[in-house]
């Protein structure tokens, strides 16, 4: 493709590329630049790609696309190329997301859910091929490709909309997280609709304040034709002053809404609710139980209705949805209590799964779970205070410690776990702390393993090492069942 045509609208500040120059592929790496490649030098947060200009040009590089010109060789020069890379990359693509009915799904929890939920009521209702790029791994249609980030860099997001779109999808759901909208990795994608769903402590390692993180969430209604919005979350307000598209809302708790749950029953097996959307009304049914449950369904059912699926086609589908991995996932035991698998990484999260599984815990309930390293430190004790107010019994251990000391990280927790009185005992190692879990357990418990949810790796250092709880688990069972 000709440089020219790859460069399209966006402002070009200085060039000393011939337009005419054809660009073999886009490349931001410069350890992977071939020659005739366009290389992209971003600002990062770790590295500065303007570092490695001279490299990539030695590498053959036709061109780089900068903010900084460099000493020697051909250069486009921009005022943001974080920015311009998205935009070269959707041009060499073929701008794939024109070619989808774009759903972007934000919020702090729920996203996963959501989505993944919403992929099934489009191929119930509509017989659709639907592509998804999400935390839980991307997909097209039934296959199942590994992710690393919940949305993937600006090449990687546009490479996977081109396969989308040439595998024959009619629709691309995508979880956008708060990092990829600040930068720009889906920048240029227009969604059809985009959803709020709620926003709590997380990320503040990056975003610094709540206010800025609420600020990188309302950036989706600036590229949605329509947005739907939680209002019964405390920034709603923002994201619906911040919004350029029309909003819809949603709610559990008020009226004058434009989609509504109301007549709630929650129980062990799962939700019911009934859902107004307008003048229309069906009964909802989904076997994910808790509160938290309500808004994700009623999120599917909005985002639905604005792709014009009737509510009670909708509600029909939800009904054959099957528990999404990792979220209050029940695992198999050998005896008289139960094990949940649960990927709450948040203060919020902790709470609803705490709250959900006191509807229908027998006995107590035990909670096992640790902060990952790298991230926000502030909510490493909020966490361990509501582990300690809401479960019987607490397990603190590591999460994904990545480079800091998991001991370290476990001493941040145990301030909040310990203004209450809740009884506790620390295990570093994480699988140690769940054969701790089962092998003490009593009489109707309900372990809850949280923070993994559907991750099969832990990450130490850099290196990610497999690690998957539900073989842990069924090893830990075959153990004892070998023992007795």
């Amino acid at each position: 493709m000709k440089l020219q045509k790859l460069l399209g609208s966006i402002p070009v500040l200085e060039c000393t590329a011939d337009p005419d120059t054809e660009i073999r592929d886009i490349c931001y790496d410069s350890r992977a630049v071939q020659p005739g490649d366009l290389f992209v030098a971003v600002s990062g947060y770790a590295v500065d790609g303007h570092k490695y200009m001279k490299k990539a040009l030695e590498a053959g590089a036709a061109a780089v696309l900068c903010e900084h010109a460099p000493e020697h060789g051909a250069y486009i020069r921009v005022a943001d190329s974080r920015h311009a890379l998205a935009e070269v990359s959707a041009a060499y693509f073929g701008h794939p997301a024109k070619e989808l009915t774009m759903i972007g799904v934000t919020g702090t929890n729920g996203k996963t859910t959501v989505t993944t939920l919403l992929k099934h009521v489009l191929e119930e209702t509509r017989g659709a091929k639907v592509g998804l790029v999400g935390t839980n791994g991307n997909m097209i249609g039934s296959e199942t490709f590994h992710t690393e980030h919940t949305t993937p860099g600006p090449y990687e997001v546009q490479k996977l909309l081109r396969a989308m779109a040439d595998a024959g999808c009619e629709y691309g759901v995508m979880e956008v997280s708060s990092h990829s909208l600040v930068q720009y990795r889906v920048a240029g994608i227009q969604y059809r609709v985009g959803l709020f769903n709620n926003l709590t402590q997380d990320h503040l390692d990056f975003h610094k304040t709540m206010e800025n993180y609420a600020a990188a969430k309302a950036m989706l209604f600036q590229q949605s034709d329509v947005g739907i919005v939680n209002v019964d979350d405390d920034w709603a307000q923002v994201m619906i002053e911040h919004a350029a598209c029309p909003i819809r809302t949603l709610s559990a708790e008020r009226n004058d809404c434009d989609y509504v749950a109301k007549d709630i029953r929650l129980s062990p097996s799962g939700v019911r609710f009934m859902a107004l959307a307008g003048d229309a009304l069906a009964r909802v049914s989904l076997c994910i139980p808790g509160k938290f449950s309500v808004y994700n369904a009623l999120a599917v059912v909005a985002i639905a209705s604005e792709l014009g699926i009737a509510p009670d086609e909708t509600a029909a589908a939800l009904a054959t949805a099957q528990p999404v991995k990792g979220r209050a996932e029940v695992l198999p035991t050998d005896g008289d209590y139960t094990i949940l698998i649960d990927y709450a990484v948040t203060p919020d999260a902790v709470e609803n799964i705490l709250d959900t599984v006191r509807d229908f815990a027998h006995g107590r309930v035990v909670f096992l779970f640790g902060c990952g390293g790298d991230r926000d430190r502030l909510k490493r004790p909020i966490m361990g205070r509501i582990a300690g107010e809401k479960a019987d019994f607490v397990i603190v251990t590591s999460d994904n410690p990545r480079t800091e000391d998991p001991d370290a990280i476990i001493a941040e927790i145990l301030p909040g776990l310990e203004q209450t009185r809740t009884p506790f005992v620390v295990r570093a190692d994480r699988r140690e702390a769940i054969e701790y879990a089962i092998e003490n357990h009593r009489k109707d418990d309900l372990i809850i393993l949280c923070g993994k949810g559907h991750e099969d790796y832990q990450i130490i250092g850099h290196e990610k090492i497999h690690m998957d709880e539900r073989e842990i688990v069924a090893q830990i069972l075959e153990k004892r069942k070998t023992k007795s």
